[in-house]
């Protein structure tokens, strides 16, 4: 098994523990990636944290993961309903895909309702808080494992 992942953040998510924390609390962008580092060592996965705020930024993470990673988690953030580039550089990708939401997209306006890119992922974790990350670290893990 190669052990190596990416998670990857759309727009705002640099800005955690800022904005709107009755949608995605208090925590910051910099505890965010500490919880997830500890928690995949403890689950023997390397990891590497991306944020972008730039559509084609994260097409071009998601591009170079294909080499350099087995798993990707992603929380596209807005572009989850607007980007169909970043739709297809994760349909290229070819390795499992878990599609993460801090808030409940599906609880949310209309206009947040309609992922384009639930349908080419592995699974999907929605308004579950940043727990949301650690359940997809160690889905990701379980995922890899039975690849092999």
């Amino acid at each position: 098994m190669n052990n190596k992942i990416i998670i990857i953040n759309g727009p705002n998510i640099n800005l955690l523990g800022e904005r709107e924390q009755s949608q995605y609390g208090s925590i910051t962008f910099k505890e965010l990636k500490e919880i997830c580092a500890k928690k995949s060592n403890e689950l023997g996965l390397k990891v590497e944290f991306a944020q972008s705020n730039v559509e084609g930024e994260l097409v071009n993470i998601i591009q170079e993961s294909r080499k350099k990673f087995s798993g990707i988690i992603i929380n596209a953030a807005a572009f989850t309903h607007t980007s169909v580039a970043i739709r297809d550089a994760l349909d290229i990708f070819k390795k499992p895909i878990i599609e993460l939401h801090i808030s409940n997209i599906y609880k949310r306006e209309e206009f947040r309702q309609k992922s384009l890119i639930s349908d080419i992922v592995t699974g999907g974790i929605f308004g579950l808080g940043i727990d949301g990350y650690i359940l997809a670290i160690i889905s990701m893990q379980k995922l890899l494992k039975n690849e092999n």
